[in-house]
């Protein structure tokens, strides 16, 4: 059975940075890509940010340059560095796993496990 486990998020002020882990078991995490989603109170869920099974990195407009993302295969974890934060990017953070043939998708849907979330408040 394939599990998704995140960590690191918590409180901090604007502009300060988090770094957010997310530890997988049950498959051959070198496989498949990997992602970031977010849901703010009252919206939808939305991409953040994503990487490849090949390492490829797959930003939405309103994180990049402020965030990052990496795999360690070894450790079948990746990493979301979150630096420059704003109030804007308060929100449940969830990690997801998919299979692509080629890169990957920022579609929810085609994603077929998901970690529990873990909280970022970003105080203004």
């Amino acid at each position: 059975q394939v599990q998704l486990v995140e960590s690191g998020g918590g409180l901090v002020q604007a502009g300060g940075s988090l770094r957010l882990s997310c530890a997988a078991s049950g498959r051959t995490f070198s496989n498949y890509a990997m992602a970031w989603f977010r849901q703010a109170p009252g919206k939808e869920r939305e991409f953040v940010i994503g990487i490849s099974r090949t390492g490829s990195t797959y930003y939405a407009n309103s994180v990049k340059g402020r965030f990052t993302i990496s795999r360690d295969n070894a450790k079948n974890t990746v990493y979301l560095q979150m630096n420059s934060l704003k109030s804007e990017d308060t929100a449940v953070y969830y990690c997801a796993t998919g299979a692509f043939s080629y890169g990957m998708s920022s579609n929810s849907d085609e994603y077929d496990y998901w970690g529990q979330g873990t909280q970022v408040t970003v105080s203004s």
